[in-house]
């Protein structure tokens, strides 16, 4: 490959996220956890091979490079303390000038059987008391700051685990602490789980906490089933021209979101509709306030997504059976809520004949 070949072709290629055919609710909250990581996060439960981690990977893949401090394991912001290693921030608040690099998304896969230590960084207990320095060797949670975390069956993850990677993906930040000595790091990244339903589910407490919940099943119509077989068929002949055939489309969906995380913060929602999201998810009887709080950042984030400055019904439809699906209380024995329970409530509180 010569040094001027375009940088998609000289990496390990990857599928496009513009050409996935259907699964539109997961791309939709895939897309939403981008422009807004603070809604967080997403779980998407579905069958097997319905190119779940094909998608997320594509998403990651699609995002423009960021800038970092060079050589920092915490892909550290060069500008914003919140994203940035504590020894980063003392070492500018000294005068100091960092050296920029550009990096890639990253796109970090935890594998099942991790253990505690291999997701949050371990400290050298001997090399810190002998040489009286914090040797820290950092985890995975380092490595997916201001990226992506795919848990694949978290259904099947330990439950503690899933509060660790919960915890910092609320907090924005990893701390660890051993025999005295505390080390943190900030862990701002959008956690993605994924699993299918017939593994068991996850326990309400932590399933809440996911942001978002899409479902996913496998196509039914033969002519999408076709599209999707013949799109990886060609993709799998001959990745570069693919990649060439729908950079276009690449380009206009990197060029959406990232006007879409700079329009984010001016986006207004009216106060009347912020009350009916309210009452949506109090006559669901959803417990605590987080589904009021994650369906008033979905809503703003496709607004913003969607090139508006302000809030409607509309974009509150799309979102919130994606907010709140999970959090409603339900028999042991059943499934999660499909959307009609959440539907038929929203349609009554904003007044939406059928």
């Amino acid at each position: 490959m010569t040094p001027d070949a375009p940088t998609q072709l000289r990496r390990r290629a990857v599928f496009p996220f513009t050409a996935i055919v259907g699964q539109e609710e997961m791309k939709l909250a895939l897309i939403l956890n981008i422009i807004d990581p603070k809604i967080g996060g997403v779980m998407i439960m579905g069958d097997r091979g319905t190119g779940k981690s094909t998608t997320i990977r594509a998403l990651a893949d699609l995002l423009p490079e960021i800038d970092v401090v060079a050589d920092d394991p915490f892909n550290s912001h060069p500008t914003d303390p919140e994203i940035m290693g504590d020894e980063v921030r003392a070492f500018i608040e000294q005068g100091n000038t960092v050296t920029i690099a550009k990096k890639k998304v990253q796109m970090v896969d935890l594998p099942l059987g991790a253990t505690e230590d291999r997701v949050c960084g371990t400290i050298d207990i001997e090399k810190a008391l002998s040489e009286g320095i914090k040797a820290f060797e950092p985890g995975l949670l380092a490595k997916a700051n201001r990226g992506i975390l795919y848990v694949d069956e978290v259904n099947l993850l330990d439950d503690h685990l899933v509060d660790v990677l919960l915890d910092s993906a609320a907090s924005g930040w990893n701390t660890v602490e051993r025999e005295g000595i505390s080390i943190r790091h900030p862990a701002r990244f959008v956690l993605v789980g994924s699993g299918n339903p017939e593994e068991g589910e996850l326990r309400p407490q932590l399933l809440d906490r996911f942001g978002m919940h899409a479902e996913i099943r496998t196509v039914k119509d033969p002519e999408l089933r076709v599209q999707i077989v013949e799109q990886r068929t060609e993709f799998d002949a001959n990745s570069a021209t693919f990649l060439v055939e729908f950079q276009p489309q690449q380009d206009n969906l990197q060029e959406k979101i990232v006007q879409a995380q700079e329009r984010l913060k001016g986006i207004k929602i009216d106060h009347d509709l912020r009350v009916k999201i309210s009452q949506v998810c109090s006559e669901l009887d959803v417990d605590g306030l987080r589904g009021d709080i994650v369906t008033n950042r979905a809503a703003k984030a496709l607004a913003a997504y969607e090139n508006r400055t302000e809030v409607t019904v509309s974009d509150i439809r799309r979102i919130v059976t994606l907010c709140l699906r999970h959090r409603l209380r339900k028999d042991p024995m059943s499934s999660i809520d499909t959307g009609s329970k959440v539907g038929k409530v929203f349609d009554e509180v904003f007044g939406i004949e059928e």
